[in-house]
C-alpha cells in the first residue's frame, strides 16, 4: 500500500472532522464518550479493568483467571494483542493454543464482562522484540515506529486482520460484544521525538488508519501528547491522579496502573506495597477518572523464548493481584476488592457532578461530589508522608492516615480508607513432592542423556573473517551461535613451563557467553548493558600444540523497547589472549567458523513427538556439573490439583519442556548480596521499583510454572538442556499451596463488605467488624495457631500477644473456624469483652492453617 504523507494543516482539522463524525455514527447507542466518561448504551460507566494476557497462560487458566477478576471487583478485561505469536511469517496466521485470541475473548463475554483490546501491534511489554515479528526487521527499507512504508504496510495488514477477525465474531460493542476500546500504538509519546518529523507523521498515520477501521467503538493512544481527536490519549504511571487528557472532550482514562513490577535474571524481586496501590486509585478516581486498567492483575509467564529485555525472567508475576500461577494474592486481591466495591458505591455521584475541592492543610483536601438528586460522595485525602492527620469535614471529625484516602460514599460515613488492610493474609509454600520408593520421584527416575559437542556439530553453516553480529545471523530462530577456531600453541610459552595460564579477553555485545577450549568449559560471562559491551576475562587451558576454542555467544530475550530498539544487536566484537611470550594474541580478525543453534535443536529432541529421534544413552545416575547436556525422564503428575512449579534450584541455565510444550528459559543466576533489600516495606510515599524490594543474594527465579493441562495422567516427557551443569537428581515438581491464612480487624475498621447505599446514607445492616477466613477449595480450617483480641502486634507468621489480651480469644475462634471451608468472627460483646482495657482502640488478630 502506498502510504500518504500526513501534515498538520486545514486539511487535519476537516480529516478530523470526518473522523468525528464517522465516529458518531458508527458507535451511536454503543460507545461514546465526552470529558467525564464513557458513555456505553446510553449510561455512564465508572471502570475498573484488569490486564490478562492471554499468552501469558493457558486456556484451561482463562475461564478461572476472568472469574477471580470478576470475584475481585473487576468490570473490564484488558489485553494486547501480540503480533508476533498470531503472524509466525508474513501472511501466516497462527490462533491455536495460548494465542487463541478469539476463545479468550468471548470467555470474557461469557462472564458478562467488557474488553480493552489493544491491538498494538507494538506493545512493548517486556515481550520479545515488543511484539513485533522479527522477520519484519529483515524486510528491506523497514524502519520500526516511523514513516517507514514497510512496517506501515505490515502494520495495517495485521491491524485489519485482527479488525476483520473481530468483527467476523461480531466482538466489538457496536455488534453487541465485548470490546468497548481499542488501542493504536503503545507509549510512543515516549520516542516520538526520536523520529523527527517521521514520528509526528507516523503517529498520525497511525491515528488514521486506526480510525478508519470503523469498528464502532473508540481507539485509545496511551502516552501520546498529541493524539489527534477522536483518538483518546491516556496515561501510564505509578499515579495518574494529576493526568489531564491533552483534547478536553476525552475521559480521563489510566490504561496501565502498575501494582508490581518486572523481574530480570540477577534482579531483586520487586514489590509494591497494596496500600500505595489503593491510595494511587482513589485519589485517581478523587480527581476525576473514569476508567482505571491494572498492568498486571494477573502477569503469567513468558513460557518459551517470549520474554524480551533482555534478561527478564520466565516470571511475569509482577506482584500482582492474581500470582503467576493463577492464584488471588492477599492481601492485595482482597483489599483492592474492597477498594473497587467503595468506588462503586460512589459512581453516580462521581459521573454526573463536578467536584467541589476542599484543602484543609499543605497535603489534606477533600473532593466533594453531589448533585440535584441529593447523591453526595466524598474522597479525603491525606498525602503527608510521615503523620497522620484529623481533619474536620462537614462538622465532623476524621482521622486520616499518613499517605491515604478515605471514601465517603454518602459524605459522612467513611466506607474505606486505602492504609487500612483488614482483608485476609495468605502465606504461599512451594511444597516439594514427597519422594517415596513407591512413586517416580524424580530423584527415583531412570534418566537418559544427550551430549552436545562443544563447537561444530554436522557441517558447518558459514566461515567468516571477524565476528557476525547474533541476531542478524540467527534471526531469532535460537539463542544459540557458535563461533569456533582453532590456535597452535609452542612448546617454548613460558606459561607452558611455569604450569600458569594465559587470560583469555572477550567483548560481546550480549547477551551471554561460555567459553569453552578442547571441550572443556573454561567460564561464562553475561551482561545487559544495551549501548557497550559486555567483558569476559577468565585464565585458560591450553596445551602445546593445536587447540580448539569454542564461544557459545547466547541471546536472553530481545530487546522489546526504546528508540530504534531493533537495531540493537548482540554477539562477539573482539577476542583476544593474553599471556603469550610475543605479547597478546588478538584473535578477532581470524577465520571464525559459525554453526546456528544447537545439534538437540536441529533434531526437534524436546519435541513431544521428536525425542526418539536419536539415540538417547539411558542411566540410573545421570551426570552431574556437566555442561551442553539434554536430560529426559518420564514422570507422572504431582498428585493433587494445586498449581505446579519446577524447582530447578540445583541447575545452571537452560531451557526446558514438558511434552513438548515450552517451559522457558531457566537461569539460577543471583542477584548481588550487597543490593538494598527490605525486612518490611513503607508504603507512604512515591513508590519505585527499587523502593520494596526482596531476595537480595538469592536466584532471581526458582520456580517455574508448569500448568496443569500440560501434564498427561502418565508417561509425561520432561527434557532439560542444561548449558553449564547442575544436578538433575535435584530436580523437583513443587505444588504451589496456601497452608496458613491470617487477618488483622480493629473495632474501628470501615465496614465495607456488609455497606450499601440507602435514602439516608449508608446502611450497614446492624453488621460489627468481622475478621473474615477463607481457606482454598477443598481445605478446611484445622488449626488456629494464633487469635488475640486485644492489642496484638507482629505480622502474619510473627503474631505476639499485646499489654491488652482476651484470653478466651483462641477458644472463641476455634469455635466459629474449625472445620470450616470459611468463617467470620464478629468483633461483638458476645464473642470479646468490651470492658478490657476501656482506653485502648482493640482488635482481632487470628493465624489458622488450612488443610
Amino acid at each position: 500500500m502506498k502510504k500518504k504523507l500526513f501534515t498538520i494543516s486545514s486539511s487535519w482539522v476537516l480529516w478530523c472532522c470526518c473522523c468525528m463524525f464517522t465516529l458518531s455514527i458508527a458507535i451511536a447507542g454503543n460507545v461514546t464518550y465526552d470529558r467525564r466518561s464513557l458513555i456505553i448504551n446510553g449510561q455512564r460507566k465508572l471502570l475498573i479493568s484488569a490486564s490478562i494476557h492471554y499468552p501469558r497462560s493457558v486456556p484451561a487458566m482463562w475461564p478461572g483467571l476472568v472469574q477471580t477478576a470478576k470475584e475481585g471487583g473487576i468490570d473490564v478485561i484488558e489485553s494486547y494483542v501480540f503480533w508476533n505469536g498470531h503472524e509466525l511469517s508474513p501472511g501466516q496466521y497462527y490462533f491455536g493454543g495460548r494465542y487463541d485470541l478469539v476463545k479468550f475473548v468471548k470467555i470474557v463475554q461469557q462472564a458478562g464482562m467488557y474488553m480493552i483490546l489493544r491491538i498494538g501491534p507494538f506493545i512493548a511489554a517486556e515481550w520479545n522484540f515488543g511484539g513485533v515479528p522479527v522477520w519484519l526487521h529483515y524486510v528491506p527499507g523497514t524502519v520500526f515506529r516511523t514513516n517507514s512504508e514497510p512496517f506501515e504496510y505490515h502494520m495495517q495488514k495485521f491491524m485489519t486482520f485482527i479488525v476483520n477477525l473481530m468483527k467476523q465474531e461480531k466482538l466489538f460493542a457496536s455488534q453487541g460484544g465485548p470490546i468497548i476500546l481499542a488501542q493504536v500504538e503503545n507509549e510512543y509519546g515516549f520516542y516520538e521525538r526520536f523520529y523527527g518529523e517521521g514520528g509526528k507523521l507516523y503517529a498520525a498515520w497511525a491515528a488514521r488508519m486506526a480510525v478508519s477501521q470503523n469498528i464502532g467503538v473508540p481507539w485509545i493512544m496511551c502516552q501520546q501528547y498529541d493524539a489527534p481527536d477522536p483518538v483518546i490519549d491516556t496515561c501510564n504511571s505509578f499515579y495518574c491522579d494529576q493526568f489531564t487528557p491533552t483534547s478536553p472532550n476525552r475521559p480521563k482514562i489510566w490504561t496501565e496502573n502498575w501494582p508490581g513490577w518486572f523481574k530480570t535474571f540477577g534482579g531483586r524481586d520487586p514489590h509494591r506495597p497494596v496500600e500505595d496501590v489503593a491510595f494511587s486509585v482513589a485519589h485517581f478516581f478523587q480527581k476525576g477518572g473514569s476508567v482505571q486498567n491494572y498492568y498486571m492483575y494477573h502477569g503469567g509467564t513468558n513460557f518459551g523464548r517470549t520474554s524480551g529485555g533482555p534478561f527478564i525472567t520466565t516470571s511475569y508475576d509482577y506482584d500482582a493481584p492474581i500470582d503467576e500461577y493463577g492464584l488471588p494474592r492477599l492481601p492485595k486481591w482482597g483489599h483492592l476488592k474492597e477498594l473497587h466495591r467503595a468506588i462503586k458505591l460512589c459512581e453516580h455521584a462521581l459521573l454526573n457532578s463536578e467536584p467541589i475541592n476542599f484543602s484543609f492543610g499543605p497535603s489534606q483536601e477533600a473532593d466533594v461530589y453531589s448533585d440535584a438528586s441529593g447523591a453526595c460522595a466524598a474522597f479525603i485525602a491525606n498525602k503527608d508522608e510521615k503523620n497522620d492527620k484529623v481533619v474536620k469535614f462537614r462538622n465532623a471529625s476524621y482521622h486520616l492516615p499518613a499517605w491515604s484516602v478515605s471514601i465517603l460514599p454518602d459524605c459522612k460515613n467513611v466506607v474505606f480508607n486505602t492504609a487500612k488492610v483488614g482483608s485476609q493474609t495468605s502465606v504461599i509454600e512451594m511444597v516439594p513432592e514427597k519422594l517415596q520408593p513407591s512413586d517416580k520421584g524424580l530423584k527415583a527416575l531412570e534418566w537418559e542423556i544427550f551430549n552436545e559437542k562443544a563447537g561444530i556439530w554436522g557441517e558447518a553453516d558459514f566461515v567468516e573473517n571477524g565476528f557476525v553480529d547474533h541476531i542478524n545471523t540467527t534471526k531469532d530462530t535460537t539463542d544459540y551461535l557458535w563461533y569456533t577456531t582453532s590456535i597452535i600453541v609452542g612448546e617454548n610459552e613460558e606459561f607452558l613451563k611455569k604450569g600458569s595460564k594465559p587470560v583469555l579477553l572477550i567483548e560481546s555485545k550480549g547477551h551471554a557467553l561460555h567459553a569453552f577450549v578442547n571441550q572443556e568449559l573454561q567460564g561464562s560471562a553475561s551482561g545487559n548493558d544495551t549501548y557497550s559491551p559486555f567483558i569476559y576475562k577468565n585464565p585458560l587451558s591450553l596445551k602445546a600444540g593445536k587447540n580448539e576454542i569454542a564461544l557459545l555467544s547466547m541471546t536472553v530475550g530481545l530487546q522489546n523497547a526504546g528508540p530504534f530498539y531493533e537495531w540493537l544487536g548482540a554477539g562477539l566484537t573482539s577476542v583476544k589472549i593474553k599471556g603469550f611470550n610475543n605479547g597478546t594474541l588478538d584473535m578477532s580478525a581470524y577465520n571464525w567458523t559459525c554453526k546456528i543453534g544447537l545439534q538437540g535443536e536441529h533434531l526437534g529432541i524436546y519435541k513431544a513427538d521428536g525425542v526418539d529421534t536419536l539415540k538417547w544413552i539411558s542411566t540410573s545416575e545421570p551426570p552431574k556439573k556437566q555442561p551442553l547436556t539434554w536430560y529426559k525422564a518420564v514422570v507422572d503428575p504431582p498428585a493433587g490439583d494445586e498449581p505446579v512449579g519446577l524447582d530447578m534450584l540445583h541447575m545452571g541455565k537452560g531451557l526446558a519442556w514438558l511434552n513438548g510444550e515450552e517451559i522457558g528459559r531457566y537461569w539460577l543466576r543471583k542477584s548481588s548480596i550487597h543490593a538494598e533489600c527490605v525486612q518490611e516495606c513503607n508504603y507512604r510515599g512515591k513508590f519505585s521499583p527499587n523502593k520494596c524490594s526482596t531476595g537480595c543474594g538469592e536466584p532471581s527465579q526458582r520456580w517455574y510454572h508448569v500448568p496443569r493441562s500440560w501434564f498427561k495422567p502418565s508417561g509425561n516427557i520432561l527434557v532439560i538442556f542444561e548449558e553449564i551443569g547442575g544436578d538433575p537428581t535435584c530436580i523437583r515438581f513443587s505444588r504451589r499451596k496456601i497452608p496458613t491464612l491470617c487477618a488483622v480487624v480493629g473495632e474501628d475498621d470501615p465496614l465495607i463488605e456488609h455497606q450499601s447505599l440507602g435514602e439516608d446514607g449508608i446502611e450497614n445492616n446492624k453488621k460489627k467488624a468481622s475478621v473474615h477466613l477463607n481457606c482454598p477449595k477443598n481445605t478446611r480450617i484445622t488449626t488456629v495457631r494464633f487469635a488475640s483480641f486485644g492489642t496484638p502486634t507482629g505480622t502474619c507468621g510473627s503474631y505476639s500477644m499485646g499489654d491488652c489480651h482476651d484470653p478466651n480469644s483462641i477458644s472463641v475462634v476455634e469455635k466459629v473456624c474449625l472445620n470450616k471451608e470459611k468463617c467470620a468472627i464478629q468483633l461483638t460483646e458476645e464473642n470479646f469483652s468490651k470492658a478490657l482495657c476501656p482506653n485502648a482502640t482493640k482488635k482481632l488478630a487470628v493465624e489458622a492453617t488450612c488443610s
